[in-house]
């Protein structure tokens, strides 16, 4: 899997003058239909989270409110994103390690998953992923 596959989505937003609204559309703004949503938040400062891979799951992250730091990695190459807008998000397919960082105070990460959540599915360990990908 190459880290070209991760990439920022841009996703509609209205503007108003009351406030904006954005919205997403499952297999129009993100390439899966999502079966999943979760968020994390109140992460205190200098936490991490994340660390795994996903052997079936694509995701795509939104920084709702505040920032924080994607790191993916295929193996053999990282790249790290920065979300700080609830109008665009990060698209991860399977088989990518990712790692969330540098959170800032009152973040929300919002996530949305085309599976439902499935222990089985999870690259916990860093080792048995490279192995995995034959590394």
């Amino acid at each position: 899997m190459t880290l070209e596959n991760c990439r920022i989505i841009d996703l509609p937003k209205i503007p108003d003058a009351r406030g904006n609204l954005t919205f997403i559309e499952a297999d129009r703004h993100v390439p899966f239909e999502f079966k999943r949503i979760f968020y994390l938040y109140d992460v205190p400062g200098g936490e991490s989270r994340a660390g795994h891979a996903l052997k079936t799951c694509q995701q795509f992250l939104v920084a709702i409110s505040g920032s924080f730091d994607v790191v993916v990695d295929n193996g053999a190459e990282k790249n790290r994103f920065h979300l700080d807008r609830s109008y665009y998000g990060l698209y991860i397919p399977s088989l990518i390690w990712r790692e969330l960082d540098n959170f800032s105070s009152g973040s929300v990460c919002l996530v949305l998953a085309s599976e439902l959540y499935n222990e089985a599915d999870y690259y916990r360990e860093y080792d048995g992923f490279q192995h995995a990908m034959g590394l």
